[in-house]
């Protein structure tokens, strides 16, 4: 028993002060990576480009200033939900394919015992650590799209999916940072609750206090183009589920 209390306690001291660019684990015999993003400040929001005209809840651009943190390399995967909740929800099956039908709070039991499991203190993503990542951090060359100005490089949405549903992740180029499937594919939850932009510098912002809807972002296998951007909003009542919406993780790092 001191063995395995002390094994937890080295797993949670790497998992809060490792700075790998890649962090693998390993949890019921299934692996997942996690990309290390050095934290930074960044415009959050949409600047009218020479391809769109930024959506109305994309605006203003303000200033944002992030920690340290890792996030998964790609959406969980059904595989990776299967090995903790012996159950798969998903409508369009295949184990490397992103698990979907999931509400808020299958998420959060999911984490809850991930957590268990590994002694690690995994979470989703605040919208701006998202967005901060899906632009590439501070490697972003100011794609349009997570990784690409051609969305069909780096995401799998409506003129692409020749057969109906989720595809299996990492199938199109990572960005900058190496994460795979931040345009397409599936929406992903982010922890904040949805509400405007205000127009003032933020320094790891949670989001507001409850609203009715939680921010989802990235746009999916059934979204046109303009979906998948970076910068693009959107929300969801967080009691229901779809076979286009699912997640992906994070790890904070604790700073020195």
């Amino acid at each position: 028993m001191r063995r395995i209390v002390a094994f937890l306690l080295l797993l949670v001291c790497f998992q809060v002060k490792a700075q790998d660019t890649l962090l693998n684990v390993k949890v019921n015999n299934v692996t997942f990576d996690m990309v290390f993003v050095k934290g930074g400040t960044f415009d959050m929001g949409c600047n009218p480009s020479d391809n769109y005209e930024c959506y109305d809840k994309e605006s203003p651009v303000h200033n944002v200033t992030l920690s340290d943190y890792y996030i998964g390399s790609c959406e969980v995967t059904q595989k990776l939900w299967n090995a903790i909740m012996k159950e798969n929800p998903s409508r369009y099956v295949g184990e490397d394919h992103p698990v979907e039908m999931v509400t808020m709070r299958a998420v959060g039991k999911f984490i809850k015992r991930l957590n268990e499991l590994t002694g690690m203190s995994f979470r989703l993503p605040t919208e701006a650590e998202w967005e901060y990542a899906a632009k590439g951090g501070a490697e972003s060359q100011g794609y349009d799209y997570s990784g690409s100005d051609d969305v069909d490089d780096v995401a799998w949405y409506i003129d692409n999916c020749v057969t109906q549903g989720t595809q299996p992740v990492a199938g199109k180029k990572p960005n900058e940072l190496g994460i795979y499937d931040m345009s397409g594919n599936v929406y992903e939850w982010c922890s904040d609750w949805y509400d405007v932009y205000k127009d003032k510098s933020q320094v790891n912002p949670e989001g507001p206090m409850k609203r009715v809807y939680r921010v989802r972002r990235g746009g999916a296998w059934n979204s046109p183009m303009r979906h998948c951007r970076s910068t693009n909003r959107s929300f969801y009542a967080p009691a229901k589920c779809d076979s286009n919406i699912g997640f992906r993780l994070v790890l904070p790092v604790v700073q020195n």
